[in-house]
């Protein structure tokens, strides 16, 4: 199972960092001062407010055989204060809002640690009575000298607060041909904080929350379903499976079934990361490429901001500068939807090529736009005739609410390929009327959508 969660991992950890630290990559930008927006699972006290949440539900469905075992690893960050001193030279030192060095410049900063807590259990256990896991993660405190230029000019204090949470595991069978069960999975933050005078407020909140929660679940023996398209017999029972605040993928190698990777993004059945990709650059909201040239583009202090914000951060200033003319080509664009086609193309003679695509209009003089005219409620409705619109339920465009009860000048009649009769009308005051009929860009309705208002 270790190696099926290896290969699921290279997206897991896409997952857990997204969002630590987004361009410009710099503790000062605004894009970075409220971070972590996805799966954060706080103490009961902050959710109360109804803001962020406190637990997250994964429901999926599996197909376990006999003595098979079910691997869980949840994954979370922990947020870790960072302040930054100078060192007064008489042995104290001072909190300071920056600190320079030689190639960064620091500053007070959260960081993420990374926290598993890994479990196997039996499927047999999980059916007869469940599994409940409390954890917790004490707090700690550490000091790391800064040095430049052989001396001591200041250093950084990294503090974490407790966290404590709980996971809890059970299975359930579901009706239907096949002994299939459904997996339920809670992982919750019991934390007993609670905000109290200066701690009111969601950076205090972070330092006791479970940041990035995400599981991975592995059978050792069977296959879960694709939630996303699951076989006809199962349908029902995926569509009442609950979850909340996390998305179950199938996930591993392609084609796999024995690994679950439940996520606070939403993603596809067997995510990967693209191949094309040179490294982690935390911002997905971002094309590669061009977050890559971004940051190349980033000034000298810049950079120097940006690598004293983060070690992450500084990696990704480091990639970006490092990255060779023939890797940055290839983050320009892939195409992955080709397929291979055996066998020479057939010959064409002369007359094999029609003599105009097929269907086209104007070749077809059974067609007629501007004198084709049909019946709409025993009135001849075609090119003049006048119309008010009555915009049918099955459309989805909201402006169209804003048409009901207008009314309309037909200009056209058409008839597509499936045999549908569609209207193609300018309403009645619209300034751009004219420029709609020299570019014959229409508005268009189906009969039922429209009552005649005479005939012409």
């Amino acid at each position: 199972m270790e190696s099926r969660f290896t290969v699921a991992r290279q997206v897991a950890d896409a997952v857990l960092f997204e969002g630590y630290v987004l361009y410009p990559y710099r503790a000062s930008a605004a894009k970075n001062q409220l971070r972590w927006q996805f799966g954060v699972l706080v103490p009961p006290s902050w959710a109360s407010s109804g803001a962020e949440h406190s637990s997250q539900r994964t429901e999926c469905l599996m197909e376990p055989r006999a003595g098979a075992a079910l691997s869980v690893e949840l994954r979370f960050l922990r947020a870790q204060r960072r302040t930054v001193q100078r060192a007064l030279g008489d042995g104290t030192f001072e909190t300071v809002a920056e600190l320079d060095v030689a190639d960064r410049v620091l500053v007070p900063w959260v960081e993420g640690v990374e926290e598993r807590i890994a479990l196997t259990v039996p499927v047999a256990d999980l059916v007869a009575h469940g599994v409940e896991v409390p954890f917790s993660r004490p707090a700690h405190q550490e000091t790391e000298s800064v040095v430049d230029a052989d001396r001591t000019v200041g250093r950084l204090l990294r503090a974490r607060e407790r966290a404590d949470g709980v996971l809890r595991l059970s299975a359930t069978e579901i009706d239907g041909p096949y002994a299939a069960l459904r997996l339920t999975a809670v992982v919750e933050n019991t934390s007993g904080w609670s905000p109290e005078g200066g701690e009111a407020d969601r950076d205090a909140a972070l330092l006791r929350s479970l940041v990035s929660a995400h599981l991975l679940l592995g059978l050792s023996a069977g296959s879960f379903l694709s939630m996303a398209d699951p076989p006809e017999w199962a349908r029902s029972a995926a569509s009442a499976c609950s979850n909340e605040h996390t998305w179950p993928v199938l996930a591993g190698e392609s084609g796999g079934a024995n690994v679950i990777l439940s996520s606070p993004i939403i993603l596809e059945d067997h995510p990967r990361i693209a191949p094309e990709s040179p490294g982690a650059l935390y911002d997905a909201t971002e094309i590669d490429e061009i977050l890559t040239l971004r940051t190349a583009a980033l000034t000298e202090q810049e950079k120097r901001e940006a690598r004293g914000t983060d070690p992450r951060a500084g990696a990704v200033i480091d990639l970006a500068e490092s990255l060779p003319a023939e890797v940055l080509e290839r983050l320009h664009g892939a195409v992955r939807s080709l397929r291979s086609v055996t066998g020479p193309a057939p010959a064409e003679g002369p007359g094999d090529r029609p003599a105009q695509p097929w269907w086209d209009p104007a070749a077809d003089p059974g067609v007629d736009p501007t004198r084709d005219r049909i019946a709409v409620d025993g009135h001849s409705v075609g090119a003049g005739s006048r119309v008010r619109l009555r915009p049918g339920a099955r459309r989805t465009d909201a402006q169209d609410l804003f048409l009901t009860g207008r009314t309309a000048l037909v200009e056209a009649v058409l008839h597509d390929v499936d045999g549908a009769v569609h209207l193609a009308v300018t309403v009645d005051g619209d300034p751009g009327a004219d420029l709609r009929r020299e570019q014959g860009r229409f508005l268009y309705f189906q009969p039922d959508e429209i009552e005649p208002l005479e005939d012409a």
